[in-house]
């Protein structure tokens, strides 16, 4: 995990500090691929810092994943870092949450840069860090379960961009009906824990309509 603002859950936090959900979450999801995780702790912004982390990171494993610093704040060290020790193959999608997503290679080694916020870093270890995880392991990338439901709700966005929405399931009429969470934060990791997946809208939608 990279900022300063990032604590350890259980240590007292200053205002604007948060807890590091991510790494704790990140490596369950790791070692549920069959990995064997080195936790690296939290690093702070400081670049030349966080460059000898990932350059000695390189030297002993097979992958490299990080939480944060992949934005385009003046303290994300995480997209510098990689092009200055190896290759940035792509950075920024247009996906919503999950945008400021980077994958490169530190001295040829893969690097999975997945963003701060604890949905968008869930959702993006789902559609990008497993399929990849899972060929470098010799393994089918076998692709998540998919299938059409009915929208219990409304929603508009911006075409051009896919669009993850968290959502439970019930069954109404021998049919499967989706129910959108509440509230949008990508900051709201309960919300991942009380949905069972996510309503995926493509890049040609701009308007979904109940029912």
């Amino acid at each position: 995990s990279t900022g300063d603002e990032v604590r350890e859950p259980g240590q007292a936090l200053k205002p604007g500090m948060i807890y590091d959900a991510n790494r704790i979450m990140l490596k369950a999801l790791l070692q549920g691929l069959g990995c064997v995780v080195s936790d690296l702790g939290i690093r702070p912004d400081r670049a030349a810092a966080l460059a000898d982390t990932l350059a000695a990171a390189a030297a002993e494993h097979d992958l490299i994943v990080t939480s944060g610093g992949v934005s385009t704040g003046e303290e994300d060290h995480v997209k510098a870092a990689i092009e200055r020790l190896g290759r940035l193959d792509f950075w920024r999608l247009a996906i919503k949450p999950g945008r400021p997503v980077a994958l490169g290679q530190v001295r040829g080694v893969p690097l999975i840069g997945l963003p701060g916020n604890p949905v968008a870093a869930a959702l993006t270890f789902a559609v990008l860090a497993r399929p990849l995880i899972l060929r470098l392991a010799g393994a089918d990338a076998t692709p998540p379960l998919q299938f059409p439901v009915t929208a219990d709700f409304k929603y508009r966005k911006k075409a051009g961009r896919r669009e993850y929405l968290r959502a439970s399931l019930a069954r109404e009429n021998g049919a499967a009906v989706a129910r959108r969470y509440p509230k949008d934060g990508a900051g709201i990791l309960s919300s991942i824990v009380q949905s069972d997946g996510f309503v995926v809208l493509g890049e040609d939608i701009a308007e979904l309509t109940q029912g």
